[in-house]
């Protein structure tokens, strides 16, 4: 069952665009990841662990715009401390697609 939130609740969720500026190999994560360095403008530099090695070379991720939940408590994957949550969704083999602006956006640019 979807349990309804207020909008209230919504804005505390802050949600921005960011560019992907460093890609690198997670060989700690349990699951196949990618660790993360994305610039989201104003609000700096955040680093962020990725299971999305299944659809994305770390080529192609390289300036690739994305779409993260900046204001999550910090937290400690394997070795990695994870600064943000970069949204996704599952496709019909669980593996994640990335959500991603459609045209360019500034860093740091707000969902809503």
């Amino acid at each position: 069952m979807n349990e309804l939130i207020t909008w209230n609740d919504f804005e505390k969720v802050q949600i921005r665009a960011g560019t992907i500026i460093e890609v690198s190999d997670f060989p700690n994560a349990r699951k196949s990841a990618y660790q993360l360095t994305i610039d989201f403008g104003e609000l700096g530099l955040k680093r962020s662990s990725a299971q999305i090695t299944h659809h994305y070379s770390k080529e192609e991720l390289m300036g690739k715009q994305i779409i993260a939940v900046v204001n999550f408590p910090v937290k400690q994957i394997a070795n990695f401390f994870s600064e943000c949550l970069v949204l996704g969704v599952y496709d019909e083999n669980k593996e994640v697609v990335l959500v991603t602006p459609d045209k360019p956006v500034q860093n740091g640019g707000s969902i809503g």
